[in-house]
C-alpha cells in the first residue's frame, strides 16, 4: 500500500509551511502529496490564507524530485476545460511526469457564488464534468483536438508540450454519489470517495457501489486503482492522542456524540492502531492511503507514521 499526504491550502499554510511538510514527506519515504482545490475556508475568514492548487502544484515541481503531486480533487468548473489540460500538462512537465490529475464535479457553492462562477445543479454539474474528462483526454492525447459536448466545446484546440506521461497522466476521479460513480467507473483509473471520515465497514459499502457502477458501464472493477484519504490522529500513547483529540474538540463544536460519531471513521490511535486499521483498509483493495493529519500537527505525526507505519505498509 503506497502512503501519501493531504494538504489544506485553506487552513492558513503558508507556502513555506507546505514546502518544509513536502521535502519532509519525500525525503522520509511518502510516495505522493495531494492539495484540495479551493480559494478560501469561509467567508468569515479573510485572512486566514488558502494558496491556489495548481500555482501551488506548479512551485512544489520544483522542490520535490519523487514525490508523485496532484489535486485531491480539482473542481472542473473553475477553470475551463481546455485552460485546466493545458495546466495540467505543464505541470506534469515541469514535474517530469509525477502529476496525478485529481478532479471532481465541484461543490462549495459559496465559492462559486463568490467568484462569480455559475453553480447549476448536481446533474448538470457532472455532466460538465463528462465534458471535461473528455475535453482534457483529447487535448493530452491529439494533435489538434475537437470536441463539442453538452456544456463545452473547443475547435482545433492545441497543448503543447503534452504531458511526459502516456498516454496520459493518470485520473483520478472523486466520487460518492451513484452519478459520479458512474463517471469514475467510466474514466478514472483511480477513485476517491471523498469522505476523510469513511470507517472500513463505509469504504467497503462504497466499493460496492463502485463495483455495480462498473458492471453498469462495463468496465473491469480491477482497472480502477482505490484510494483513501483519511483524517488521521496518532500519538506514540493513548495519552498523547486523547490530548490532540480534546483540543480538537473546542473548534470542531457540536455535541460529544456528533464527535464521537465523527471520529469512529477516522484513523486514530497508537501506532499499532492505527497499523490495525490499515490492515483492514487494504483487505478491501485499497492501494494507496493519504493521511490529511490535524491542522499544524503534519510534520511529527508525518515522522512518526513514516518510523512506526510505513514499514508496516511495504
Amino acid at each position: 500500500m503506497d502512503a501519501g499526504i493531504q494538504i489544506e491550502p485553506q487552513f492558513g499554510f503558508t507556502y513555506q509551511a507546505i514546502r518544509e511538510i513536502a521535502r519532509e514527506a519525500e525525503a522520509l519515504g511518502f510516495s505522493h502529496l495531494w492539495v484540495s482545490d479551493h480559494f478560501f475556508l469561509r467567508p468569515d475568514q479573510a485572512l486566514t490564507d488558502c494558496l491556489e492548487a495548481w500555482t501551488l502544484l506548479s512551485a512544489l515541481t520544483q522542490v520535490t524530485t519523487r514525490l508523485r503531486l496532484g489535486p485531491l480533487v480539482t473542481c472542473q468548473s473553475y477553470r475551463p476545460p481546455s485552460l485546466l489540460a493545458k495546466m495540467a500538462a505543464g505541470v506534469d512537465v515541469q514535474s517530469g511526469g509525477r502529476l496525478e490529475f485529481g478532479v471532481g464535479a465541484g461543490w462549495k457553492e459559496v465559492e462559486y457564488k463568490a467568484y462569480g462562477i455559475p453553480f447549476p445543479p448536481p446533474r448538470v454539474r457532472v455532466a460538465q464534468l463528462v465534458d471535461t474528462l473528455e475535453i482534457v483526454r483529447a487535448m493530452w492525447t491529439q494533435e489538434r483536438a475537437t470536441y463539442r459536448g453538452r456544456h463545452y466545446a473547443i475547435e482545433n484546440a492545441l497543448c503543447a508540450p503534452k504531458p511526459v506521461q502516456r498516454p496520459h497522466p493518470p485520473i483520478l476521479i472523486g466520487a460518492l454519489r451513484p452519478r459520479m460513480l458512474r463517471v469514475a467507473a467510466r474514466y478514472g483509473d483511480a477513485i476517491n470517495f471523498q469522505d476523510f471520515f469513511l470507517s472500513p465497514a463505509q469504504y467497503a459499502a462504497q466499493l460496492d457501489r463502485l463495483r455495480e457502477a462498473c458492471a453498469e458501464v462495463g468496465r473491469p472493477y480491477e482497472a480502477i486503482r482505490k484510494t483513501h484519504c483519511t483524517y488521521t490522529i496518532i500519538g506514540r500513547t493513548r495519552a498523547e492522542v486523547d490530548a490532540v483529540i480534546d483540543d480538537l474538540a473546542g473548534r470542531w463544536g457540536g455535541t460529544a456524540e456528533e464527535r464521537q460519531a465523527r471520529l469512529a471513521g477516522a484513523t486514530t490511535g497508537t501506532p499499532a492502531e492505527v497499523r490495525e486499521r490499515l490492515d483492514a483498509y487494504r483487505a478491501l483493495g485499497l492501494s494507496q492511503v493519504i493521511f490529511l493529519f490535524p491542522y499544524g500537527r503534519e510534520l511529527p505525526m508525518l515522522r512518526l507514521i513514516a518510523e512506526e507505519v510505513l514499514p508496516h505498509l511495504r
